[in-house]
């Protein structure tokens, strides 16, 4: 809710809709999100805390095939 309120999609200052309403805002919501992520491997497993989780967030309402790089090194 918070996202929305800060980039609502009826909103007319937001225009692109070449790939439907919701995707100037979502390039706007991507754009002040996070895109990368970078975690530590301890004894072969993520070293996460206790109330920490990895979240995807789709900004987009239609569905779409997504791919997931995983860079180890």
């Amino acid at each position: 809710r918070w996202m929305n309120r800060l980039v609502p999609e009826e909103d007319g200052l937001y225009t692109h809709t070449a790939e439907g309403p919701d995707d100037m805002p979502a390039h706007i919501k991507a754009a002040l999100t996070s895109t990368s992520l970078s975690i530590p491997i301890i004894g072969g497993h993520l070293a996460l805390g206790t109330w920490q989780g990895i979240f995807l967030w789709e900004h987009r309402h239609a569905r779409s095939d997504r791919h997931i790089l995983v860079h180890l090194a």
